[in-house]
């Protein structure tokens, strides 16, 4: 057994710094989870209220993407990532400088969440203007990302001593994939910092009175989709490094997975205006090639389907199956003790539908059916609710179980990934069937199309908005399961020794990494790419928005009136 897939002992700093990253945010997830609960009964018309426990629709659903999609997310990134740089370079990280970032997010957090709770930042976690939020909101955002920006920072030393006290050996597969991971938020997240300091922060301020729409949006994507590989890709790290030892078997082949990583880097950012198919202002040139771009991204999500069915067979015939497929049926599906296979297992299987209907989504005609209807969060829900969602609290609970020494209740643990397969299956066909017939995203609908009373009643959406209500609940139920097994281990009797360790799969096929032995030239190709992608959708952009736009607050629609609109160029 190599040095690598032993355990090591635990840096007690280390240890309270990633128990507060992973608790912290899972404390708030009880909010965030809670809240979309209410959107889907809110929308379901089962609850007939422009409010509920206190939080306004939109209020509540600003919560629930950003605690969720944002918050949660890049928390467990960074404490991830913390804990598997040091595990698999055998490196102490720098405490000093991991505490900084965790405070930086920490604060951030709570400056966001106080102006959502005060009614001051129910802007989407999208903060589209000119939906506009309290100074602080914006403030909070900007410190929240530069504490990320800085925890990755604080790899990058340990990462270059590593490579010269070990010239010639291979970077372990686990830290390309963490900094693959932050070399595209890195990246990506360069433009949005620019629209929220820049762009939003002084107009929130009223230091400007006018804000260019259109810009704001185009930077926002510019970080909106690589976003979702930020989330993806800690998924892809357990993937490709350990799900194949859970299984009982090794990693069919090293190189597929660097591979893969390598082609995130470049592929992952020049994608973003694909979303922007119904905006006018940018040629429908940037747009195809921005598809065709998304469409290459699907290449390393086939690499790695074909690299871990090729895995899990090796691990199923390791199990001694015989025949073509039978090694299916040899997985350890149902093991307690081995409960993070089935949330990375049940994760992929979820994907595959995500992925698909993310295809569709990045067709150019296509998307123009589906656009701003329920199949977007049906989509989104199949994507970063299942194999990202799933992973990431399967792997918060086993390092809690690693760095505690507490023990899982492995049953109940166990149950939370199938039942919210199931509940995410009924919920997310519910909205995308919905989303077929026209059903809007983002809308209470309790108080309009799904309300008899309404002029604007559409009981044809009915039975899909009921199959999304059953199926919210559902995974509302798998989450109490979830969080009653979480901080019962965080609270319970410690019962073994707290160790640092990861199930680090070996690899079948253990090549030469070869081109993919550096960074450097995948990061110098990845900036082209973007330098050539997104060139001319800013220039198309800048020539068709002549025009810039005073703020709009729901509350207050006659401010539209007074105000100087249209505005200076």
């Amino acid at each position: 057994m190599s040095l690598r897939q032993t355990a090591m002992s635990l840096d007690r700093g280390l240890k309270r710094l990633t128990l507060i990253q992973l608790a912290v945010p899972m404390a708030l997830l009880i909010v965030g989870i809670g809240g979309g609960l209410l959107q889907t009964l809110m929308r379901a018309g089962i609850i007939k209220s422009p409010s509920a426990l206190g939080l306004e629709y939109y209020q509540g659903l600003t919560l629930h993407g950003i605690i969720n999609a944002i918050v949660f997310t890049t928390f467990f990134a960074v404490a991830f990532g913390n804990a598997l740089v040091s595990y698999s370079l055998r490196v102490a990280i720098n405490l000093k400088i991991a505490w900084l970032a965790n405070w930086l997010m920490l604060v951030g957090t709570v400056m966001v969440a106080a102006m959502v709770f005060a009614g001051e930042g129910s802007v989407l976690y999208t903060f589209y203007p000119p939906l506009k939020a309290h100074p602080v909101f914006y403030a909070g955002l900007a410190l929240f990302v530069v504490g990320s920006w800085v925890a990755f920072w604080n790899w990058i030393p340990l990462y270059l001593q590593w490579r010269r006290e070990h010239p010639g050996q291979k970077t372990p597969l686990a830290v390309v994939g963490i900094f693959t991971t932050f070399i595209v938020w890195q990246i990506c997240t360069v433009p949005v910092a620019y629209e929220v300091i820049v762009l939003l922060l002084p107009w929130s301020l009223g230091w400007t009175d006018t804000i260019n729409i259109e810009f704001a949006r185009t930077l926002f994507w510019f970080f909106g989709h690589p976003l979702v590989y930020f989330w993806l890709l800690p998924a892809y790290v357990m993937f490709y490094t350990m799900l194949p030892k859970l299984a009982g078997g090794k990693l069919f082949s090293d190189r597929a997975g660097r591979l893969a990583l390598m082609i995130f880097i470049i592929l992952s950012i020049p994608v973003g205006a694909h979303h922007q198919f119904a905006e006018p202002g940018i040629g429908a040139q940037w747009k195809l090639l921005h598809s065709f771009l998304t469409l290459g991204v699907t290449i390393p999500s086939f690499i790695t389907a074909f690299t871990m069915a090729a895995s899990l067979e090796y691990a199923g015939r390791q199990r001694g199956a015989k025949g073509l497929l039978n090694w299916f049926g040899k997985l350890p599906y149902f093991q307690a003790d081995n409960y993070m296979f089935a949330y990375l297992f049940v994760g992929l299987v979820i994907f595959f539908f995500g992925g698909i209907t993310g295809i569709i989504n990045a067709s150019y005609n296509l998307n123009n059916v589906v656009h701003n209807t329920a199949w977007m969060p049906g989509h989104f829900h199949m994507t970063v609710a299942g194999p990202v969602f799933l992973a990431f609290i399967g792997m918060s609970l086993y390092m809690v179980q690693k760095m505690t020494g507490k023990k899982i209740k492995g049953k109940l643990a166990l149950a939370v990934p199938y039942l919210w397969m199931i509940g995410i299956a009924i919920f997310s066909t519910g909205l995308m069937r919905g989303g077929l017939h026209g059903e809007p995203r983002r809308t209470n609908m309790g108080l309009t199309y799904l309300n008899p009373e309404s002029s604007l009643y559409q009981p044809e959406w009915k039975l899909w908005v009921m199959m999304t209500a059953i199926g919210g609940t559902i995974m509302f139920l798998a989450m109490v399961i979830y969080f009653a097994v979480f901080f019962g281990a965080l609270f319970g009797k410690k019962t073994e020794e707290e160790v640092l360790e990861f199930p680090l799969s070996e690899a079948y096929h253990d090549e030469k990494p070869g081109i993919f032995a550096n960074f450097k030239p995948w990061v110098i190709a990845a900036i082209i790419l973007i330098v050539v992608s997104y060139t001319p959708v800013l220039i198309d952009v800048m020539r068709s928005t002549a025009y810039t736009a005073p703020p709009y607050d729901p509350h207050v629609p006659s401010q539209l009136a007074s105000s100087s609109f249209p505005p200076t160029w």
